[in-house]
């Protein structure tokens, strides 16, 4: 089931068609998108693995929105992968590619979206749901979320994408310890390795603080950036000399520069369009 949702955005609006588990909001250049199943502590089936690696396709191509946020409706950030359905839909090898593939994509779509992305956890954060995390470019918690990785428990291999995605921000130790364990770590330990950045008590307020300064920022100097980091730390072989070139032409000849320039003879904050 798809329904449709309007949202508090100014400019290039529209309304997206959302999977019935999911929410959105756009305030002031912010997408907030919620994971909402508390029944199941939101987590996520077949269908909602790839509703959002489709929604953030979506967002970032409109204008209005600026930062996304991932976050979880009631008490739970999400509980992972639906394993429920693990029955029907990963119960032999072909299935379990095709799961794979759309996990995989959803995370990929969250990591490579061009504008700056942040995890609001808000509560519990399991197995896939940490993969969704570190997708993004910033994880913000509260400090009684907990994050674990139980895939040992349940006879998985996390995939290789999610495994190195694991292994840069916290090390080998630690990612040995996480993944051979499945143990559940709390903010503390979770900051401490490099898993968490920050933690508050209102994590969508620091992500509202967050979306703004960034927001304020250029886009073309953000996407640029993170086009070239992701590709360091994947070893990306698209990334060439000439592909980090062209994205500094694009900003070094774009309307915001010559804006960048102004400003600051000017004296004044400036006012960027990602053009």
């Amino acid at each position: 089931m798809r329904t449709e949702l309007s949202h508090t955005s100014e400019g290039n609006a529209g309304s997206l068609a959302l999977h019935e588990d999911l929410k959105l909001r756009v305030e002031n250049g912010l997408a907030i998108l919620s994971i909402e199943r508390p029944e199941k502590r939101n987590a996520l089936t077949l269908a909602m693995w790839r509703a959002i690696g489709n929604t953030m396709a979506q967002l970032d191509a409109r204008d209005d929105v600026l930062v996304i946020a991932l976050t979880g409706g009631g008490p739970s950030f999400c509980a992972g992968a639906d394993i429920a359905e693990f029955a029907t839909v990963r119960s032999n090898p072909e299935q379990v590619v095709t799961y794979e593939d759309a996990v995989d994509g959803c995370c990929d779509a969250i990591e490579n979206v061009s504008k700056p992305t942040i995890a609001a956890i808000n509560g519990f954060c399991v197995g896939g749901a940490v993969n969704l995390a570190m997708a993004c470019d910033f994880r913000y918690a509260v400090p009684e979320a907990q994050l674990s990785i139980p895939a040992a428990r349940l006879s998985i291999v996390y995939g290789l994408k999610g495994t190195r995605r694991l292994f840069e921000l916290v090390g080998i130790s630690n990612a040995k310890r996480i993944l051979f364990s499945g143990d559940r770590l709390d903010v503390a330990e979770s900051r401490r390795i490099g898993l968490i950045d920050e933690v508050a008590d209102d994590v969508l307020a620091k992500t509202r603080a967050s979306a703004a300064v960034l927001a304020d920022n250029a886009p073309l100097s953000i996407s640029g950036a993170k086009a070239i980091l992701n590709g360091l730390a994947t070893a990306d072989p698209n990334l060439t000399e000439e592909a980090v070139q062209a994205l500094v032409d694009r900003a070094a000849q774009s309307e915001d520069y010559a804006e960048g320039r102004r400003a600051f003879g000017e004296k004044r904050r400036p006012v960027f369009r990602g053009r």
